[in-house]
Order: structure tokens, then C-alpha cells, then sequence
């Protein structure tokens, strides 16, 4: 089985459009690691595409604070102004979808997807403390992950935790050949709002028969998130950081 791994897409239909466009013909099967909403200007779309086309999606922090599951004063203020606003976007049948996206882990059939950490889907997996407790508590030997917007992840075999890097600035690909007596947890990066310096839409590929995960990036038109971004009266600072991936 082929699967189309997305994570943070955030509300940004452009880069979700360039992923599609980009993984086209590759995947059977499409799955999310959450944050669907949030910071960018078409949520409604968003959650449109994900409800209609995603076989299985676990709830990210913004999508459980815009359904009214969580409290927004832990929000800065820019994204509790970008919730507030994005609250006003949906429908209750759209806001009754996000509220129903279950919390993670969900153990699937080849992997097991999560938001932040199996513990906590608000914890962010930046450290190698966090990443190897993270890796012990792993029920398959194969994760996917988000909500750090930074594309990439970790192995284990036994005591030994290795680092995998993102896509480099220059290549549109790196492709993880999985080995049968080690653990991986991998971040596909975020499809609407990355923050590891590359601002292209990020994504994975993973083909459980040949057990290959294929980090992807894509470029998608900044400028005309942008543009939507300022005309629905967000705050300028989500814009300027999609140009550098920050």
C-alpha cells in the first residue's frame, strides 16, 4: 500500500494544491497528522478536502482549540487571533468535524500516527530526550508525526538514536529505506507553514511493500497565500514568515 503522509496544513490551500499536484499517481491512501486549521486563510477548504479524502487524520492542538475542545489562552496572540477569526470561517458541520478527529496515537495497519508525542499531543518531539522516550513507547515500528513543523525524525536500535534530516535546499527528495530491526519516528514536515528554513510545502511517501518512506518538498505560490492572508485581515507577521519557512 502506497500512503500519502500530510501533517500542518494549516489552512493554506495553496501548498495543499502543490502537494497534490507533486504526489499525483503516487498514493492509494491519505493520512494526517493533524492541524488542519490555524494561521492561514482557507480552513473551510481545508477541512472540505481532508473530510472528503483522508482515510485517517488525528487532532493537532489547533484543530481541538478552534472545535472548542481546549482553551485559546495558551495561544500567543497572533494565533489566538488567527483561531478566533478561523472559528468564524466554518460551519457547525465543519466544526463538528474537527471536534470528531480522534486524539493520537492511532495504531494503523503498517504505522501509527500522532501529533506531538504518544503522550502528550502538544509536546514537541525537538530533542533527543523527548524523541527517545517517544521511541519507547512506540506500539509499531514505524511513526509519523507532526505539530513542530520541521521535517525529519528519529531511529532507534537498541541503545543508538540516530537523526534523520529534512529534504536540503537544493534536492526535492530523500528517500528512507527502512530497516527491519529499527524504530523510526518521522516528521513529514508541514504541508501549510514550515519552520526548518526551507519554505517549501512539505510531505511524505510511504510504500509499506517496499518499506521506503520519501520525504518530498514542493514549491507552491507563497504570494497568493499571502495575498488571501492579508484581504481576510490576518495578522501581516503569518504571511512574511511562510517566505522563509520560519
Amino acid at each position: 500500500m502506497r500512503f500519502l503522509i500530510l501533517s500542518d496544513l494549516h489552512a493554506n490551500f495553496e501548498a495543499l494544491t502543490a502537494v497534490l499536484t507533486d504526489a499525483e499517481s503516487k498514493y492509494d491512501k491519505v493520512v494526517c497528522c493533524g492541524d488542519l486549521v490555524g494561521y492561514n486563510p482557507d480552513p473551510a477548504a481545508i477541512v472540505d478536502w481532508c473530510s472528503g479524502h483522508c482515510a485517517h487524520v488525528v487532532r493537532g492542538n489547533h484543530d481541538k482549540v478552534v472545535a472548542g475542545i481546549d482553551d485559546l489562552e495558551w495561544f500567543n496572540p497572533i494565533a489566538q487571533v488567527s483561531a478566533r477569526w478561523t472559528m468564524s470561517q466554518l460551519s457547525q458541520e465543519q466544526l463538528h468535524y474537527l471536534r470528531d478527529i480522534p486524539r493520537g496515537p492511532a495504531v494503523l495497519e503498517h504505522f501509527e500516527l500522532f501529533h506531538g508525542t504518544p503522550f502528550d499531543e502538544d509536546e514537541y518531539v525537538l530533542s533527543e530526550k523527548v524523541a527517545g522516550q517517544s521511541l519507547s513507547a512506540l506500539q509499531m515500528p514505524l511513526a509519523f508525526f507532526g505539530h513542530t513543523h520541521v521535517q525529519g525524525g528519529f531511529f532507534r536500535q537498541h541503545r543508538r538514536l540516530g537523526i534523520i534530516k529534512a529534504v536540503q535546499l537544493d534536492e526535492s527528495e530523500y528517500a528512507i529505506q527502512l530497516e527491519p530491526d529499527l524504530l523510526y519516528m518521522i516528521n513529514p514536515g508541514s504541508v501549510g507553514q514550515p519552520r526548518d528554513g526551507d519554505p517549501r510545502a512539505a510531505y511524505a511517501l510511504y510504500d509499506s511493500d517496499a518499506r521506503l518512506v520519501t520525504l518530498r518538498r514542493v514549491e507552491y505560490p507563497i504570494a497568493t497565500t499571502y495575498r488571501k492572508l492579508k484581504s481576510a485581515g490576518l495578522p501581516d507577521a503569518l504571511g512574511l514568515r511562510l517566505f522563509n519557512g520560519q
